[in-house]
């Protein structure tokens, strides 16, 4: 049988089908091309000869100093501030735009929002300090000044919508013992609550007496143990007898004092003539308090309340002035007291949550007006991480801190400069200089620029008289000569960074309202063009 030849598969020859490539996308992938060959890739062009390296280098880092490493390649400036925060001005040497932000630098470039502002009289301190206020202010922050002694803000917290409250002849009087916005609300807490809060706000009732008793119109001095005690208990069995609602006043506790209730002498552990040896002073010294100099000012219920939620607040105590410092002194006390145990109050029982910025101009008259205020500041520097708030310490030289009476509220003082990782220093002499080399380490350069700025012969940059605020009252600015050669030039160091100078210039607005009215008939009255 023949095999049958077997039949091979048949295959149709596909059909090609050409489609023409667009002309442009040759053109394209051309130029690509001779792009490629220009630029040659990260490790060179392959080939013969073409210099290729078949590992990349990682290079060879050197390490030197300043003065010699600049010789290599001179990077003769230091890197700028991030541009956020307050503007303050153009650079004095690149020009570019120098920003401070202490609240937003903590944790980063800082570790805490304290600022130290210090230069001579009339360098323009309080412009730079009122410019952090409004900006700060536009970012949600509360400006709070706790006590005006000039009065020189009460017209940019009118501005911004705030609460401005006057202590003085005639004007308002301030309750130091206050509850603030506790009042009214303790009873709707619970029992534990209250009694929790309760007992911290009659430790700061009992903290202010004793700071008032120890300027020169209480007792001249600090209480001692046993009248401290007298006047603690005497502070809760005048807190007990109000009515809800209602606070004690300092007459309350003297009338507690000169009763002597059966507690009161159980407690000191005296009776009879005992008893009145012990509290005659305290009772002496309050009584002080509520009359003589200080008559009307502390001797009632706060005229008018401080309000928390205003987006700033000042307590201008302008009118005391004309008392004496002494009386300045004991105002200071009360005010400050009072602000920050309504702001504490408020923050402890969800009232508010904003963050602050409290400048605190006329420092050395504060830190003069005796510890309690030394006290208060400590205080404020040691937590102001937490709540974020803004301290801004401004003073004309460090012996104001050297000028406290005591070693302990000398070394209080001290603190507060350490815990300043800011530091904005305007023109100072420089002798100032040198002190200030003790705290913050500045090199040659940096002292020769300051120093420039507070040189009689420096005729510094065209920036217009008028534009700053004098922080001693204002002078005639009839020509040049007049006006303070440095004033609206800072350099800001923040820790062992290099120094930044930057040139502050107002706007229209701020000229406007860092003029005081006593500005305004001294301008008038020299025919000047502007008061600074």
């Amino acid at each position: 049988m023949a095999r049958k030849p077997k039949q091979m598969p048949v295959t149709t020859p596909k059909r090609m089908v050409e489609v023409a490539e667009p002309r442009t996308s040759r053109e394209e992938r051309r130029a690509e091309q001779k792009a490629a060959r220009r630029f040659a890739p990260r490790l060179g062009w392959g080939g013969r000869f073409s210099g290729r390296a078949p590992v990349e280098d990682t290079g060879t880092i050197y390490t030197g100093p300043t003065s010699q490493a600049g010789g290599i390649y001179p990077f003769l400036l230091g890197s700028g501030l991030p541009p956020r925060g307050v503007p303050v001005g153009r650079d004095v040497l690149t020009g570019e735009l120098v920003c401070v932000d202490p609240a937003g630098w903590t944790g980063k470039i800082t570790t805490n929002p304290g600022v130290w502002v210090m230069s001579q009289p009339g360098a323009g301190k309080s412009a730079l300090v009122k410019r952090i206020c409004l900006v700060y202010s536009a970012y949600g922050f509360m400006v709070c000044i706790p006590g005006d002694v000039k009065g020189e803000y009460s017209s940019i917290i009118s501005e911004l919508g705030g609460s401005v409250v006057r202590i003085g002849d005639g004007i308002g009087r301030l309750n130091p013992l206050d509850s603030g916005p506790l009042k009214g609300r303790l009873h709707t807490l619970s029992t534990e609550r209250r009694e929790a809060l309760l007992d911290v706000l009659n430790g700061r009732r009992l903290e202010t007496l004793v700071a008032l008793l120890s300027t020169k119109h209480g007792l001249g001095r600090a209480p001692n143990e046993i009248e401290r005690s007298a006047l603690d208990t005497a502070v809760q069995v005048a807190s007990a007898g109000q009515q809800p609602g209602s606070d004690p006043i300092v007459s309350d506790v003297v009338k507690v004092l000169r009763l002597g209730p059966e507690e009161l002498r159980i407690k000191l552990a005296a009776e009879g003539d005992r008893y009145q040896d012990l509290t005659r002073s305290v009772i002496a010294g309050l009584d002080n308090l509520i009359g003589g100099p200080l008559k009307g000012l502390f001797d009632g219920q706060t005229t008018t309340p401080l309000d928390i939620n205003a987006p700033a607040v000042s307590v201008d105590i302008s009118a005391l002035r004309a008392r004496g410092h002494d009386v300045v002194s004991a105002g200071m006390i009360a005010t400050w007291a009072y602000t920050y145990s309504a702001i504490d109050s408020a923050r402890s029982i969800g009232l508010m949550d904003r963050s602050l910025v409290l400048p605190m101009d006329e420092m050395w008259r504060a830190l003069r007006s005796g510890p309690g205020l030394v006290d208060a500041m400590d205080a404020i520097s040691r937590l102001n991480r937490t709540t974020n708030d803004v301290t801004i310490y401004v003073t004309h030289s460090l012996l104001d801190v050297e000028a406290l009476p005591t070693e302990v509220d000398r070394a209080k003082a001290r603190g507060l400069m350490d815990r300043c990782d800011t530091w904005v220093i305007g023109a100072s002499s420089e002798e100032e200089l040198r002190r200030v080399t003790g705290k913050r380490s500045l090199t040659e350069q940096e002292r020769m620029m300051i120093g420039s700025w507070s040189s009689a012969t420096s005729t510094g940059l065209d920036i217009d008289p008028t534009n700053f605020a004098e922080d001693d009252g204002p002078a005639p600015v009839e020509d040049e000569g007049t006006r303070h050669p440095g004033r609206g030039k800072y350099l800001i160091k923040i820790g062992t960074r290099p120094g930044i100078a930057a040139s502050l210039e107002l706007t229209s607005t701020e000229q406007r309202l860092y003029r005081t009215d006593t500005n305004q008939r001294r301008r008038t009255t020299t025919g000047s063009g502007g008061s600074s």
